[in-house]
């Protein structure tokens, strides 16, 4: 059944603004082709007649694409409708929509304007629909109304903020906000540390590129590749520069992505704004939440810091929009999962001693083999390279120790009557913690090695997030015992099957 008319009575297109960024955004696309026109026409007036028709067909393809492009909300659902060379129309139930985000760009805050994304949780990476060039004004509006299906549909468990929201009192609560010197956290996280690395591949790349494109060939970029290659010395002290330049640019970059962040909970809500340059504002609905997942590095844990993710159902592009909070103390990413989806009050059970000497195996004897290897071969020959991987395959299996400890004491599961916690990894620690409710399934892998141990790794199955969450090397019986605790009515049709006509009612006698 149809809802309520919609706010708008005609279709509405998106700001003319957007036609001064549209043919801005193409230009790089465009830069090679226009230059190699000028260049194979000698710089000519006709070479520059030509160039000067590229940009005008810009504009003009931009322009017939903002005429055609219309968007309405109609009752309960929202159209998109695209008319540039064959006519679509995008129809989508107000239901379905799991989240609202809205950027602002550095051109769109310039003019304005903001992105606004629609995430129905079946598109994968992007949104299911974006509106690019709405006014921020339209955008603000936009969102509560995309999102007041949540509104009309209150649970039994919703918060007191939720209730008045739902009772129409509009709410809005900052959970948390954090603070700019927590940015100094930031190249902790890895990530961003291989910015300069990235910046100079790209470089090579792009000479290499516009080298050949623009009629220089290759050989200019070989010559100074060669010439850099007969002087050691620089390319040691460009090296030194680019390490150097790991946590500066690290810091840099984290603090545009994540600047300001905060965590607010509005209308029945996680609302979480960040970002300098690209101002961002992604919206969760509460009710949808069903966990959270903190992960820290080594380097992080060290620090006793961590980042927090949602775990929420049918939200697309989970990595990046479910972000709760990025690099803060481990207190406080405790404290306000808690108070935004729920604490996780139990100690992790540990896995059996076996699964030590596993990881302990699994981290040792990769770099035994090649120093067996090494060691045979100096024998042989008495080369000094052999001496190297010798002294470097030793070095790397004695590191192997902490680590595979490190890995061990990493491992854990439990449950605390009301969410399923989930821990592994060293290098990259993740602890998951979802909600029963949220379990659909258990799954039960056993390989041979593990069968050979008597251990085996148990899958949560979730109906949101990644889908699953394994306890590894868990012994057989919590393999048994643990699915059994957390959802014993699935089990006890098996375990304690009911009397048929030809079994007897009482337990047969053990004695």
């Amino acid at each position: 059944m149809g809802g309520p008319p919609g706010p708008f009575s005609v279709p509405l297109r998106l700001s003319p603004k957007v036609l001064l960024i549209d043919p801005v955004r193409m230009l790089p696309s465009l830069l090679v082709p226009l230059v190699g026109v000028l260049v194979v026409g000698g710089f000519s007036p006709r070479s520059y007649l030509w160039a000067a028709f590229g940009l005008v067909g810009t504009v003009v393809f931009a322009l017939i694409r903002w005429a055609t492009f219309t968007y309405e909300i109609a009752g309960d659902r929202v159209e998109i409708k695209r008319s540039l060379i064959s006519r679509s129309i995008r129809t989508i139930p107000l239901e379905r929509v799991r989240g609202v985000d809205v950027s602002t760009p550095p051109m769109h805050r310039l003019l304005g304007l903001a992105v606004l994304k629609i995430d129905t949780g079946a598109s994968g990476g992007d949104g299911e629909a974006t509106l690019d060039g709405v006014t921020v004004g339209e955008a603000e509006r936009l969102k509560p109304l995309l999102l007041r299906r949540a509104r009309t549909e209150a649970t039994p468990t919703a918060r007191p903020e939720e209730e008045r929201h739902a009772e129409g009192v509009p709410s809005e609560r900052v959970i948390f906000a954090v603070p700019r010197r927590w940015l100094l956290y930031g190249p902790l996280s890895g990530a961003y540390l291989l910015t300069p690395f990235a910046l100079a591949g790209g470089a090579v790349g792009l000479a290499f590129q516009w080298g050949d494109d623009l009629g220089f060939g290759r050989n200019a970029a070989w010559s100074v590749g060669e010439w850099l290659w007969q002087r050691p010395s620089l390319l040691v002290a460009a090296m030194v520069l680019l390490i150097v330049a790991m946590p500066i640019a690290g810091g840099v970059m984290y603090a545009v992505f994540n600047w300001d962040f905060r965590l607010k909970r509005r209308d029945g809500y996680l609302v979480a704004e960040r970002g300098l340059i690209n101002r961002r504002s992604v919206s969760l609905e509460s009710r949808r939440v069903r966990g959270y997942e903190i992960v820290d590095g080594l380097a992080e844990r060290w620090a006793g810091v961590v980042r927090a993710w949602a775990i929420v159902t049918g939200l697309g592009d989970s990595e990046t929009r479910g972000q709760l909070l990025p690099v803060v103390p481990r207190a406080d990413a405790t404290a306000v999962t808690g108070d935004a989806i729920g604490p996780y009050q139990a100690e992790l059970r540990p896995h059996p001693p076996i699964a030590r000497n596993r990881r302990l195996f699994r981290a040792v004897f990769p770099w035994l083999v090649p120093a067996a290897l090494a060691g045979l071969l100096l024998l042989l020959t008495g080369l000094t390279v052999w001496w190297v991987l010798l002294v470097v395959s030793l070095v790397m299996a004695a590191l192997g120790v902490p680590l595979g400890l490190d890995r061990y004491r990493s491992l854990g599961h439990g449950y605390d009557g009301d969410r399923v916690a989930v821990r592994s990894g060293s290098l990259r620690r993740s602890t998951a913690v979802v909600e029963r409710r949220a379990v659909v399934g258990w799954r039960l892998h056993q390989t041979w090695f593990q069968r050979r141990a008597g251990v085996l790794t148990l899958t949560v199955g979730a109906g949101a997030g990644k889908g699953g969450y394994s306890a590894i090397d868990v012994s057989e019986a919590q393999g048994r015992d643990f699915p059994a605790e957390v959802t014993p009515e699935w089990l006890a049709p098996f375990l304690n099957p009911p009397p048929g006509p030809h079994t007897p009612s009482d337990p047969p006698s053990t004695g």
